[in-house]
């Protein structure tokens, strides 16, 4: 086992807590504020992550850390030494099982370039009738929205967006994903099964390294960046230039970038898989 003494460690953490804090800083003013933000605060009010738990740096399994009494207390650690305890890991053979199998299903599908962000459209499919999920009007107008929807192919694989169409746009859908059947749905070029990379990091905590949490924390930023400018919102006023995928230019545009955020993805991906792996194999030796 590697032991960090804490003039090593110590100034790892401060860092870490540095490079996050570029981006939890504005949300908890926002908050203290109550000011929301429909893009950028997605990651902390959709996800279950809170921001000091983002903020917290862990080395992984396998590392042990001097001095580090605050560690000791933390779930998941033991204080003689003060490391993750081979005992939390072995619980949690059936998350790094599912988590296994859902990465290596999603890395071994061709990645779909062809969804142009239709899922955050069919979420306000008749919002006249339905609403809206955001407090900010519509580019189109629901008229509008309502046309590109119904005049595309709509082919969304990821289940947590799917669950958010309104009933109306459910059956325009050429899937029919699935709560407990995302194996065999998730592809790699999907934005939101980009973004859930940092969903399944965080759940690997604290027996990864917080570095690859963060890894995964920015890609889902960048993700969800896109992912809004492509919605049907009018965000003119955040400073944010919509993607306009109704058009054959704004196709071109979100594809360029979808293949982007697919070769970033790819490699943190694989990373997971690795982790997984080496603590399910930690678990046989």
């Amino acid at each position: 086992m590697k032991v960090l003494p804490a003039a090593e460690w110590r100034p790892l953490a401060d860092a870490h807590a540095a490079r996050v804090d570029a981006f939890v800083e504005p949300h908890l003013a926002r908050r203290s504020e109550q000011v929301t933000h429909p893009v950028h605060d997605f990651l902390f009010t959709y996800y279950s992550q809170r921001p000091a738990q983002l903020r917290r740096w862990h080395p992984g399994f396998g590392v042990a850390l001097e001095d580090a009494p605050d560690h000791a207390g933390l779930k998941g650690y033991g204080a003689d030494p003060v490391t993750v305890t081979d005992a939390y890991v072995l619980a949690q053979r059936p998350l790094l099982t599912q988590l296994h199998t859902l990465l290596s299903a999603t890395a071994g599908r061709a990645p779909q370039f062809g969804c142009f962000g239709l899922h955050e459209w069919a979420m306000v499919h008749r919002a006249a009738e339905y609403g809206t999920r955001h407090d900010w009007p519509l580019r189109l107008g629901p008229e509008g929205t309502d046309a590109v929807v119904e005049s595309h192919r709509i082919g969304c694989s990821h289940f947590d967006a799917f669950r958010f169409f309104t009933p109306s746009a459910r059956g325009l859908n050429t899937l029919q994903p699935g709560r407990d059947d995302r194996p065999a749905f998730e592809q790699p070029g999907c934005l939101h099964a980009g973004m859930d990379l940092y969903k399944h990091a965080f759940r690997l905590s604290p027996m990864i390294s917080s570095d690859l949490v963060a890894d995964c924390f920015e890609l889902a930023r960048d993700i969800r960046v896109l992912d809004m400018r492509a919605a049907p919102y009018d965000l003119a006023d955040l400073g944010l230039e919509p993607v306009r995928i109704e058009t054959a230019e704004g196709k071109a545009a979100y594809v360029e970038a979808q293949r982007g955020f697919a070769e970033r993805g790819a490699p943190l991906r694989a990373r997971l898989l690795e982790e997984c792996e080496r603590l399910l194999l930690a678990q046989n030796s």
